[in-house]
């Protein structure tokens, strides 16, 4: 069983955006991931960060997963108990409900972001040197 946890990040909504995903198994990394992603809102990037993961999650050829975010929204979305409005947003919503039916067994929970520390350090790492340049 894999514990994943995902973040996005956005410097304005919109503004400079970034994502990360850290992978564990029994409490270890065994791959971590940030990515500098452009301009996006908070919510596109907690997607694209959602998406990134689940990729790496196929590639790696696992079956049962239980991925954390700290964004009440995506979890609320992809487990059926909200609805996506936005265009974008559902575009990337539907791509990573198709990325998910190649994964046997996965739950997606929602953490507080207190529980989410390393991703979110990635994902700031990855803006503060954008913002230097």
């Amino acid at each position: 069983m894999l514990n994943v946890y995902i973040d996005g990040a956005s410097r304005g909504n919109p503004g400079l955006a970034s994502l990360a995903y850290s992978i564990q198994r029994d409490g270890t990394i065994i791959d971590e991931y940030s990515e500098f992603i452009g301009v996006k809102t908070n919510n596109q990037a907690e997607y694209l960060a959602f998406i990134k993961a689940l990729e790496k999650i196929i590639e790696m050829d696992e079956k049962e997963v239980i991925i954390y975010s700290d964004s009440e929204l995506l979890v609320k979305q992809v487990n059926g108990l909200y609805r996506v409005k936005d265009l974008y947003l559902k575009e990337l919503f539907y791509k990573a409900k198709n990325l998910l039916t190649k994964i046997k067994n996965y739950k997606i929970i929602h953490i507080n972001r207190e529980d989410n520390k390393r991703t979110d350090k990635l994902c700031n790492s990855v803006l503060n040197k954008q913002q230097s340049f």
